[in-house]
């Protein structure tokens, strides 16, 4: 009971906000307008600083295992690409294939991990090594994706022009500023880290009203069936597919419950703000979030009860 009251107090926030913003929008109180530079306020600025301080600020250096990490890094890459190639093979619309594939692999996993884990454990375990090898990941496959995926086919010609796009990416940008203060263990001044936070705390309200504001019900409810299957792959089918090899590698408690997050959190809001700044379906997305949202607090709990029950952590 404590774990789902735990899960709910974790997702129904979230959810709480985009049906703020989402009433704001119907109000009158927002504007397409003020989506529009939100949006591009939130992938440019609050984002990467938030990526930054979370990768930045990660202490890796006391709990530091190379198999923990090499597990991290690949499964995260069969994550995502063997969720873009089986999309690709099976999605007849073409166009929902970038976010269909982004929102079906990426999960919170920065913003849920340390938190979880803290909750069961009472300190951050694993959760910051986790965050560390995988989220980076997240992100530099998501832009590949989404890069030739969007609507604006102009880079499948250019092969170099992607590639420079995607280094060019704050999302990538602000990821590879973090990782010399976290692998180096250098410590970010107080100062300019209070600054950077602070943009940082901006992020996700900012992007969870957009979401709200943005979302159309009557389009959403024509991709009812890739949302519930998007949602059903984030949820079920990757946890279970993977845990059974962490089981078996030996992994355990804080172990298990940083992967649980990395392959079970419900679908970032990050994916909405990057599908719609890179011309991707963001009604799909905005679809997903929703619904993973509102059934994590669920199958989170039912993966934490089942992994209690087989004392695993």
């Amino acid at each position: 009971m404590e774990n789902f009251i735990f899960s709910l107090n974790v997702t129904i926030p979230v959810f709480l906000v985009i049906l703020l913003g989402w009433i704001l929008m119907q109000k009158n109180f927002l504007t397409k307008e003020f989506t529009r530079v939100a949006d591009k306020y939130v992938f440019k600025i609050a984002l990467p600083a938030l990526l930054f301080k979370d990768i930045a600020t990660a202490d890796i250096s006391k709990v530091f295992d190379l198999k923990f990490v090499l597990f991290c890094m690949i499964t995260t890459t069969i994550m995502f690409m063997g969720t873009w190639l089986l999309t690709y093979i099976f999605m007849r619309d073409k166009s929902m294939v970038g976010a269909f594939t982004q929102a079906a692999a990426r999960g919170s996993a920065a913003v849920l991990g340390i938190a979880f884990v803290e909750n069961i454990y009472g300190d951050s375990g694993m959760a910051p090594l986790m965050i560390v090898s995988a989220v980076p990941l997240y992100n530099i496959f998501s832009v590949i994706i989404l890069t030739f995926s969007a609507h604006n086919q102009q880079n499948k010609g250019n092969i170099k022009k992607a590639f420079i796009n995607i280094l060019k990416n704050p999302i990538i940008l602000g990821i590879f500023a973090g990782l010399p203060f976290s692998v180096l263990g250098i410590k970010v001044p107080e100062i300019p880290l209070t600054a950077i936070s602070g943009v940082a705390a901006s992020a996700t309200p900012i992007a969870l009203i957009t979401i709200g504001a943005g979302f159309e019900g009557r389009k959403a409810i024509t991709k009812v069936k890739p949302t519930l299957i998007a949602t059903f792959i984030k949820l079920i089918v990757i946890p279970a597919l993977f845990f059974p090899a962490a089981i078996a590698i030996g992994f355990r408690n804080s172990e298990l419950v940083a992967i649980l997050i990395m392959l079970g959190s419900p679908t970032t809001v990050t994916c909405y703000i990057m599908a719609k700044n890179m011309e991707n379906d963001e009604v799909l997305t905005s679809s997903i979030v929703v619904m993973a949202t509102l059934l994590s607090s669920i199958t989170l709990t039912l993966w934490v009860f089942l992994l209690k029950s087989m004392a695993l952590i």
